[in-house]
């Protein structure tokens, strides 16, 4: 029997200072603020924190060979971020979302493994991100 997986769908904005050139990591946060300092953030004032992630969602992304895809969509325009869970995410910042590229895991990340980073998103798309006024959807969806 296939696993048809779990979705979470998280709403945000995007925000004049978005410049996503990290090399490792992108970041969703519940904050409105960003310096340009934060150049992992691709889109603020989310709707939802780790902390209010359906319980399912939770214990399925800490599955041992839990595979979790990422989409990022701004109107018509849409990208996706593949990564991996772990059963040692903690999964319980009360702001913000990181998705990395590497192994690390603290109480921020969402995912590791990923095959994209900020830097790698389309230039088209974060063009739109740095819109205040645009509404971004993010889309997660873990399989085991």
């Amino acid at each position: 029997m296939g696993d048809f997986g779990m979705e979470e769908r998280i709403l945000a904005r995007g925000h004049e200072n978005i410049l996503a050139t990290h090399k490792t990591t992108l970041e969703i946060t519940c904050g409105s603020h960003l310096s340009r300092k934060g150049n992992c953030i691709i889109a603020v004032s989310a709707d939802k924190s780790m902390n209010d992630l359906n319980p399912r969602f939770r214990q399925k992304i800490r599955g041992e060979n839990a595979r979790v895809t990422i989409t990022i969509r701004a109107d018509d325009l849409a990208e996706t971020v593949d990564a991996c869970g772990s059963r040692l995410l903690v999964l319980d910042d009360p702001s913000d979302m990181v998705v990395r590229k590497s192994g690390f895991i603290c109480n921020r990340t969402l995912a590791i493994q990923a095959d994209k980073a900020a830097c790698d998103l389309s230039r088209e798309l974060v063009q739109r991100l740095r819109n205040p006024a645009q509404k971004v959807e993010i889309i997660l969806t873990v399989r085991t």
